[in-house]
């Protein structure tokens, strides 16, 4: 029994660390078949993970945890662009700044006939680091058995996008971009809490 326990928590560091390699993989230049087949292994390593089985050795613990939050902070970003691309069909221009590029048209009222041409504004910029620190911090509290994290971190980024999300484009990029992290993040943290269990 003792050696069917070390294969199984074994098969959950292994899953972690493929998991963790093809998110590695998918960072820079987002790919989308890498970082979908590290949701996969993810996937595994949560549904192993819920079988009971016997107390997870310290040594076991302490890199379920390392890999889980290592994974939950950098899959994120890559699941989140795979999963916007699906849901814009690419139809969203990306900014220099990691926002997105919309044309926005002076909305003041002038009697003039002239029109001024739309210009092209670069919004919801830093969403690369914005998204890694949401990841950890909501990895880090749901580890640490602060659910509660939740809120928080939705409240101070609803916050501080609230100019941004005047336009159809921004309010979408942000709800898809938010639940797609929120969820990989989740999944992450939750091998370890159902690891510990």
């Amino acid at each position: 029994m003792e050696v069917l326990n070390l294969v199984y928590w074994t098969t959950i560091v292994v899953l972690l660390m493929v998991a963790t390699i093809l998110a590695l993989v998918s960072l820079g230049r987002p790919r989308t078949i890498p970082i979908i087949v590290s949701g996969g292994f993810m996937t595994g390593a949560l549904a192993l993970a819920a079988l009971p089985f016997a107390p997870l050795p310290l040594p076991l613990a302490v890199a379920v945890a390392a890999l889980g939050l290592v994974l939950a902070v950098i899959g994120g970003g890559p699941a989140a662009t795979a999963v916007l691309e699906a849901a814009t069909r690419g139809s969203v221009k990306q900014g220099t700044h990691g926002g997105i590029l919309l044309a926005r048209t002076d909305s003041r009222v002038d009697d003039s006939a002239y029109v001024a041409p739309p210009k092209t504004e670069e919004v919801m910029r830093g969403g690369l680091v914005i998204g890694l620190l949401e990841r950890l911090a909501i990895a880090a509290a749901l580890m640490a058995g602060f659910p509660g994290a939740f809120a928080v971190v939705v409240a101070v980024k609803g916050v501080g996008r609230f100019t941004e999300l005047a336009e159809s484009e921004s309010r979408e990029r942000f709800i898809i971009g938010t639940l797609t992290s929120l969820i990989w993040a989740t999944a992450a943290a939750g091998v370890w809490i159902l690891a510990i269990d």
